[in-house]
């Protein structure tokens, strides 16, 4: 997870005691505003909970903090928090989990205890379900896989996701993944005027997968809509004939071809992004970036077509950036880019940092892991573990009372980037840990900077790719 603590806010309490809202953003939106005391209280819960050894959390302050203190702790919980959502084992954890779900319902404030929820399928079908403002995804997406009556051992090949859909013209932009620290009818809340809707899509890479969906008629009809809308929105490329064939099978509801078709086309299985920039094959190059096939896929928006392809086994790691551009007056232009760094193996023994411009950064950052995780995962005799359930910990509101928490139901590991086929993972040896945290001691000008009025920038900590570890010359 991509956490970031950007901004804070002013608060009073029933006292009229000033206090500071430090405002958590996870994975590019804005999740929920906490204090200080309700982090230190996570860590302290965590620390008893987890036998893994936890970052130095920012020591308290006896006395006032001054405006550069402020600024000094707001950076210091953000390094903090950015730490520990590197770590696979927290992740996993209920406590953060359970956490971030309370602080999200608390930041809302004031909601009915049941609303009604709209899903939408990709072909623009709606499912309406009646929901706890606390249900969290996981919760959610079971009551639609059961109203769709999907068979429970396809549940973990699916998943919700917030999405922004023209339906004039077909084009679909991702925002991101649903997870189960948040409420989908809160998050869907708090986007709802950019025009998005929460749908059902499939959340596997390996299209092998797709072999024994084919033989279910339910899941058979999901992979059909969501192909049939990408291939209008022109993510999947094909070419009048092939396009003829597809309507011909269309017009006879022959999906089960008509997958059998596509899953051969130009870029099926991929994610693809808006246009953006890169500094390869040249400074300023504007692209057309896709990711999946264990890849990340160029295509430069020029008058000489050229596809570029980058193996995430090539990749040794990545970062993601914030930029703040503008001139030496912040007031002037509050403006702020992302960008992606990945270093890249070009050829033996040469390495390459290569640069990507877009604001769905973050979000292809979180593709990048979750192919690796599935990658991983395959070279690793998996079981299924289960978390400890009936525990209680302990949740402390913005007002400083105390809400005891029990335990989420029995479940599997809550890793929402298993492999469908095999489960979710056994706690991995660190050598096969899909990511880790590693402090930068490299400044943030080793990559070249597309925009000359960059004035600021902020790093998250640098992603270590474990698969990278594995390739051999053959690879090369």
């Amino acid at each position: 997870m991509h956490f970031s603590i950007p901004d804070t806010q002013e608060f009073s309490d029933g006292a009229g005691n000033a206090y500071v809202g430090y405002n958590i953003h996870i994975n590019g939106l804005f999740h929920c505003t906490v204090r200080y005391k309700q982090l230190y209280n996570l860590h302290v819960q965590l620390s008893k909970d987890l036998d893994i050894s936890l970052p130095i959390f920012p020591p308290k302050k006896f006395f006032p903090l001054t405006p550069n203190q402020q600024e000094e702790r707001r950076l210091a919980l953000e390094k903090y928090i950015q730490s520990i959502g590197q770590n696979i084992d927290i992740n996993n954890s209920e406590i953060l989990n359970g956490f971030l779900l309370s602080a999200q319902q608390e930041t809302v404030g004031g909601l009915s205890q049941t609303e009604t929820l709209d899903i939408f399928l990709m072909n623009g079908s709606k499912i309406s379900l009646n929901v706890s403002t606390g249900d969290y995804s996981g919760e959610i997406l079971k009551k639609v896989c059961e109203h769709i009556k999907l068979i429970e051992k396809y549940h973990s090949h699916f998943a919700l996701f917030i999405i922004i859909q023209d339906e004039l013209s077909g084009s679909i932009k991702i925002l991101r993944r649903l997870q189960d620290f948040e409420s989908p009818f809160i998050t869907y809340k708090y986007m709802s005027s950019m025009g998005t809707k929460i749908v059902l899509r499939k959340c596997y890479w390996d299209t092998v997968y797709d072999l024994e969906l084919l033989n279910d008629p339910v899941t058979l009809n999901l992979l059909y809509v969501q192909t049939a809308a990408e291939i209008r929105s022109g993510w999947i490329l094909i070419n009048k004939d092939v396009q003829y064939h597809l309507e011909n099978l269309q017009k006879s509801e022959n999906r089960k071809e008509y997958l059998n078709v596509a899953r051969y086309l130009k870029y099926y299985g991929y994610i693809q992004f808006a246009p953006c920039y890169c500094d390869y094959p040249q400074h300023g190059s504007r692209v057309l970036l896709a990711i999946g096939g264990n890849e990340l896929n160029l295509r430069v928006l020029s008058s000489k077509e050229q596809e570029i392809i980058f193996k995430v086994s090539r990749m040794r790691r990545w970062r993601i950036t914030t930029i703040q551009n503008g001139t030496d007056n912040p007031e002037d232009n509050n403006e702020c880019s992302l960008e992606l760094s990945f270093e890249y193996l070009i050829a033996r023994n040469e390495l390459q940092w290569i640069t990507i411009v877009s604001e769905q950064a973050i979000l292809m950052s979180v593709c990048l892991q979750a192919m690796i995780d599935e990658l991983l995962q395959k070279c690793v005799v998996s079981s299924k573990i289960q978390v400890e359930s009936g525990k209680s910990w302990t949740y402390i509101t913005r007002d400083g009372q105390n809400r005891i928490i029990m335990g989420s139901p029995l479940r599997e590991c809550a890793n929402n980037n298993h492999s469908p086929k095999s489960g979710p993972i056994k706690k991995l040896a660190t050598k096969w840990s899909a990511v880790t945290s590693k402090k930068s001691d490299e400044s943030t000008a080793v990559v070249d900077k597309i925009h000359a009025t960059h004035t600021t920038a902020n790093d998250f900590d640098i992603v270590e790719n474990n698969v990278f570890r594995m390739i051999g010359d053959d690879d090369l």
